[in-house]
């Protein structure tokens, strides 16, 4: 495979494909942790960086994220190459990418999809919602999700309309990166490992059903 992607795990296990935020690509902090853990949890794991991000790479310069077209033309093209059955996963960004691939009627790759703090709406617009595509999904969809996410808190969340085949799984007092105050009593540390414990479980068992 190419030399742009970071991969974790057995090639031989269940593949999920792990697409960054925004602001920050495949190699930061909260991307190898989380690719690190699923991979001590059986799942074969890919990072790869949108093109934008891989050009901030090259030169060093700060980018906005590219249209979504041409974000979600570059997650397709990452599925093609490996060619087998996965799930489409990510954190923030990448996962309301994941969730607007499986909500296309022909990806036949794509047997699961999974958000990490999805961006239910733009932060400080609580109105301007990015749930369209999730009243529909046919595809099995789980969302980890802060408490307090200020992109779509549990109580905000709590009032969407949203498909029958879309879980959410609430980790406490998490922020968007699922972080959570000290005075919580819980641990970002914590939080990671909850919210990889319940993606490993999700995607073997959609995987190697």
């Amino acid at each position: 495979m190419s030399n742009q992607y970071l991969q974790d795990g057995n090639p031989d296990h269940p593949l999920v494909f792990l697409a960054h935020g925004a602001g920050a690509g495949m190699n930061s902090t909260f991307m190898q942790q989380m690719a690190q853990w699923l991979a001590e949890l059986d799942l074969y794991v890919v990072r790869f960086d949108f093109p934008y991000m891989q050009k901030r790479e090259q030169d060093g310069k700060k980018r906005p994220p590219d249209r979504a077209s041409k974000l979600l033309q570059a997650y397709q093209e990452v599925i093609q190459e490996f060619d087998r059955p996965c799930v489409v996963a990510g954190k923030s960004m990448g996962g309301r990418m994941a969730t607007l691939l499986a909500a296309e009627q022909d990806q036949p790759l794509i047997k699961g999809c999974a958000a990490l703090g999805y961006p239910f709406h733009p932060l400080g617009k609580p109105d301007n919602l990015r749930t369209e595509h999730l009243q529909a999904l046919s595809c099995p969809t789980l969302i980890l999700q802060g408490t307090r996410d200020k992109m779509g808190n549990q109580k905000e969340v709590g009032s969407y309309s949203l498909a029958d085949e879309l879980m959410i799984q609430w980790l406490p007092d998490g922020d968007h990166d699922l972080k959570p105050r000290k005075a919580s009593g819980f641990t970002h540390e914590r939080n990671i490992q909850a919210a990889a414990q319940s993606l490993a479980e999700f995607s073997r068992a959609i995987l190697t059903r």
